[in-house]
């Protein structure tokens, strides 16, 4: 963790800023009225409409229905430049809320558990802020996304074009982040989130009487070795300079005590930071399974599937967006670049597409309880966040653009 002390702040620097605070009210009620009315991956059309609403009133043109309810904005600037592209995710998450806060979701069984009501209001802001203040060079895209948190609407919008006419030079994004203080950033440089990629595995035995075993292929047990065995990869395959994780969060078989189980299932996840593991740790899976149900007699049937690509930060874009944080942080951790994570992001595939930088905004606040961590139906974050998020944005497009 790095200390930084924000530079002192320009007379045009210093008038964003107030412009901005003046918008927090509305950024607060904007994430509000979006926290009670979450929507799962691809069904995000009461998100949409609203996105589409204060883009019709603030005279921004746009698109909906992008990848089925994803909405791109686009602003002109006064003179002819590059183009920008900013990124918000906009899906909910199946959890049912239990904090008692006014604003709490309306929509039972699902929540804004990860902050993502709070990256639409954040990009909102900020196009809010640019529309009024088109004194910069080139175009911004906004692209509002839906279903990141599964099954992934990077790709389809992406296919759907939303980086070409015009053809985006950079991108950025954010993530607000409760494992980091409201006032620090985090940012670094290369691989900042890991792959994600999946695993389903049934283990095929020979069920039987539990007092006579020489009868059977004792699925459970081997599924129990499979376990143990794969933990090996990470252990002995992967150079222990590398991270990486291959993790068994399932496990089921048998139906009775005294019964030896005819089958057992296995699913479970791998993350890691490298892309030259790409198609690595599929073929060494399946080997080490093939091997330890061979030597039982056992077969096996796998799936095996590549969600997300690691987030690879361009070294570029991510030393703008530094510089930037430099001056808008004021806590005196300031920017923090040791914020990897092994969580996954569908960021991802635009990164692979066009140099950009995704980032750590920290948004958690222990005094007021407002620290509980992503994906829990307590997480709730700090809105004076919301603030800080635009300033980051709009100074990005002041920068990157001229």
């Amino acid at each position: 963790m790095v200390s930084s002390l924000p530079n002192p702040l320009s007379v045009d620097q210093a008038q964003i800023r107030s412009t901005i605070q003046a918008l927090q009210p509305q950024l607060v009620l904007w994430r509000r009225q979006l926290h009670q009315r979450p929507e799962l991956g691809f069904c995000e059309h009461i998100t949409a409409a609203l996105i589409a609403q204060k883009l019709t009133e603030w005279g921004i043109d746009h698109q909906t229905g992008v990848a089925e309810t994803g909405v791109v904005a686009t602003i002109v600037g006064h003179r002819s430049g590059p183009v920008l592209a900013i990124r918000a995710d906009m899906d909910a998450l199946p959890i049912q809320e239990t904090n008692e806060v006014p604003y709490k979701s309306q929509h039972d069984g699902k929540m804004h558990a990860c902050g993502h009501d709070g990256h639409v209001t954040i990009a909102l802001g900020t196009a809010y802020y640019l529309s009024q203040h088109r004194d910069f060079s080139g175009t911004v895209k906004i692209i509002f996304q839906p279903a990141e948190e599964g099954p992934g609407g990077a790709q389809p919008m992406i296919k759907a074009g939303v980086l070409k006419a015009p053809d985006v030079d950079a991108i950025v994004g954010l993530h607000l982040w409760n494992q980091l203080p409201l006032g620090t950033v985090g940012v670094r440089s290369g691989a900042l989130m890991a792959a994600v990629e999946t695993f389903h595995c049934q283990i095929l035995g020979k069920g039987g009487h539990g007092a006579i075993p020489q009868q059977t292929i004792d699925s459970i047990l081997v599924a129990s070795q499979v376990v143990n065995a794969l933990q090996t990869i990470v252990a002995r395959n992967i150079d222990p300079i590398e991270s990486a994780v291959v993790t068994v969060g399932e496990f089921h078989g048998g139906t009775a005590l005294n019964v030896i189980a005819n089958s057992a299932r296995l699913s479970g996840t791998v993350r890691y930071f490298n892309p030259s593991y790409a198609s690595y740790f599929a073929a060494r899976i399946e080997q080490v399974i093939a091997g330890v149900c061979q030597s039982h007699g056992a077969k096996y049937e796998l799936e095996y599937c590549s969600l997300y690509p690691p987030v690879i930060n361009d070294e570029t874009i991510t030393a703008l967006v530094r510089s930037i944080a430099q001056t808008v942080v004021e806590s005196p951790l300031g920017i923090v670049p040791n914020c990897q994570t092994m969580g996954g992001e569908d960021m991802s595939f635009f990164l692979q597409e066009v140099p950009g930088c995704y980032f750590f905004l920290g948004s958690a606040n222990s005094e007021k309880g407002l620290d509980f961590p992503h994906h829990h139906p307590r997480f709730d974050f700090d809105e004076a966040a919301l603030g800080l998020g635009v300033e980051i944005f709009v100074r990005c497009v002041e920068k990157f653009c001229g």
